[in-house]
């Protein structure tokens, strides 16, 4: 019997939940998106981030089949967007829309049947966002954190792999806020892979383990939070040959950015290559630190950083 070669499966298909290729959007006189390029992992949490206007829900707009791109393609699981693909997300792209006077659970019935789930899906879901003791209460008595968690509810019936969030904690107070972020850790604690838009830096580092930052459309910078956000670190040393130090660290690649300040000298690192590397090179070299600080910037100053720096490589 002749073998049946099947066909292989790519690293895309086995570890990409959603991948972009240059897409592009164009509004009369305005680029909203020009060129992105994104590939998101599965099991990540991935925060799209930038100001108001950087393409952000543009992108989550093209990806859902709300809006058409002008150009360029993108993939769910390997596959163009079709209903099969859209049955595997979950989406909430603007404000929730409940009925006022309906309780949590009719409310919920109403998505399910638009969704062709099982009324039984509707308290399990219901007890993870918290609500469970609430499935009696009208939707008009919830506060807004309890009206997004209930958007979050009805995103997640029919159980989907992805969940896609515009600004979901828009509007809410610190309560509210705390209280949609820890729903979000929950829900990917359970092995979704979780896409969210925000232009709070705060907000991304607290609940996404990967990010990309948006600004006018173009893709300035992507790859895990924490590496993005260690590369804006500063390190600062002190030495009697602060002369010999300086001229030497000019010829390190690994060293982005070096100034002199008085007696002592500022770099930024790239990625990998830590303050403790440092320590050690200039040693070798027979040169003794007196001082070695890293001085983490505030969120606000990283962001900044990285918005305005337009020569930041896209990961």
């Amino acid at each position: 019997m002749p073998l049946i070669q099947l066909p292989l499966l790519s690293i895309y298909q086995l570890n990409n939940i959603l991948e972009i290729q240059n897409l592009s959007k164009r509004y009369p006189g305005v680029q909203a998106l020009d060129n992105l390029n994104l590939t998101v992992e599965a099991g990540s949490t991935f925060g799209l981030l930038g100001p108001n206007g950087s393409g952000k829900t543009t992108t989550l707009g093209i990806v859902l089949d709300v809006l058409k791109a002008s150009g360029g393609s993108f993939a769910w699981f390997g596959q163009p967007v079709s209903r099969a693909t859209k049955r595997r997300i979950g989406a909430i792209l603007e404000t929730p829309n409940f009925y006022a006077y309906l309780s949590a659970t009719q409310n919920l019935k109403i998505v399910a049947d638009i969704k062709h789930v099982s009324y039984a899906a509707i308290d399990p879901v219901l007890e993870t966002i918290g609500l469970l003791s609430r499935r009696h209460s009208a939707f008009k008595e919830f506060s807004l954190g309890m009206k997004q968690r209930l958007a979050l509810g009805a995103a997640l019936l029919g159980d989907p792999e992805v969940l896609v969030l515009d600004e979901p904690t828009n509007g809410l107070d610190p309560e509210g806020i705390a209280e949609v972020r820890e729903l979000i850790r929950k829900v990917a604690d359970q092995g979704k892979t979780i896409i969210i838009a925000s232009h709070l830096l705060d907000e991304v580092q607290k609940v996404c383990t990967h990010m990309a930052v948006l600004q006018k459309g173009k893709l300035k910078t992507s790859g895990r939070v924490d590496a993005i956000l260690n590369q804006h670190d500063q390190v600062i040393i002190n030495t009697e040959d602060l002369e010999k130090a300086f001229v030497f660290l000019q010829q390190l690649p690994q060293v982005k950015q070096i100034r002199k300040e008085k007696t002592e000298l500022i770099l930024s690192l790239a990625d990998g290559f830590s303050s403790a590397d440092v320590n050690q090179i200039l040693f070798s070299q027979g040169i003794v630190l007196s001082q070695l600080t890293v001085r983490k910037k505030s969120l606000e100053s990283q962001f900044l950083d990285i918005i305005r720096d337009q020569n930041t490589p896209a990961a």
